[in-house]
């Protein structure tokens, strides 16, 4: 399969390549930080001796994980947002300034995958896609990349990394926007890096292929379910913990080092 998926296969403990606290001192956000990836690339900087502010739509789900982080000894800031909203995105950015520093290391991570034939003429879907994996990302952009830039400019690491997919190099009926919005993510990466490169910021693209993760809970549409449900069945797939501690590698290399995109795929993942 193409894109991060959900399995209910027991995933094998993840590896841990990073050890200490290479990212003390760091002010972290994570987007899409209620669930998955986004969630587990939190807790695991937070683990690295970041400072940790956590931006999702359900803040349920993000004071669970602050106080989570906090228990373990780490500092982290639950920001409800929806990132589709760039004022409120904007005035996430404010309280991250303001009550735990200037970030310099953002992980632009929330996204939606919703497939459907394009005969379907499913626009609600394209809408939520468009809005979630692109508007979203630029939202990200707009609030932090100030920040970063300042960062970098007082000698300091600054990251911005982004989640796009293996979708966005191959092709998959049925995947057709969501492989799009996936590629414009890849494509930002590589675009952005040729101005920011310059200042010292670190920008990079990670594109997971089949992981463990909710994403595919919100597809609908019955054959790509049971293409998603036939695939899963057949491989060990990711686990978010694996996704995160490859980002936590990318942010704790020298700061002179830009890995710059990255595809970590399951061993058995062919396609």
């Amino acid at each position: 399969m193409l894109v991060d998926m959900n399995t209910t296969q027991n995933p094998q403990p993840s590896a841990r390549i990073v050890s200490g606290t290479p990212l003390a001192g760091r002010i972290a956000v994570v987007t899409g930080a209620s669930s998955g990836i986004g969630e587990a690339t939190a807790v695991r900087f937070a683990e690295l001796g970041a400072k940790v502010a956590l931006m999702a739509r359900r803040g349920d789900r993000l004071d669970l994980l602050e106080d989570r982080i906090r228990a373990n000894g780490g500092t982290a800031l639950a920001l409800p947002t929806d990132v589709t909203d760039r004022a409120a995105v904007l005035a996430a950015a404010d309280r991250v300034a303001d009550e735990l520093g200037q970030a310099d290391l953002v992980f632009a991570n929330a996204g939606v995958q919703l497939i459907s034939g394009i005969t379907d003429l499913a626009t609600a879907d394209w809408d939520a896609q468009i809005d979630l994996n692109i508007k979203g990302v630029m939202n990200t952009v707009q609030a932090f990349v100030p920040s970063l830039e300042s960062a970098a400019a007082s000698g300091r690491s600054a990251d911005l990394i982004m989640t796009s997919s293996i979708a966005a190099v191959r092709i998959l009926e049925g995947f057709q926007v969501y492989s799009a919005t996936k590629a414009y993510v890849t494509q930002l990466t590589k675009l952005l890096r040729t101005e920011l490169g310059g200042k010292r910021i670190r920008v990079a693209t990670i594109e997971p292929g089949m992981v463990d993760t909710e994403l595919p809970d919100h597809v609908t549409d019955p054959a790509a379910s049971k293409l998603m449900a036939d695939l899963i069945a057949q491989i060990d797939v990711l686990s978010p913990e694996d996704v995160a501690e490859t980002v936590a590698f990318m942010t704790s290399v020298p700061k002179h080092v830009n890995l710059t995109e990255i595809t970590i795929l399951p061993t058995e993942q062919i396609i």
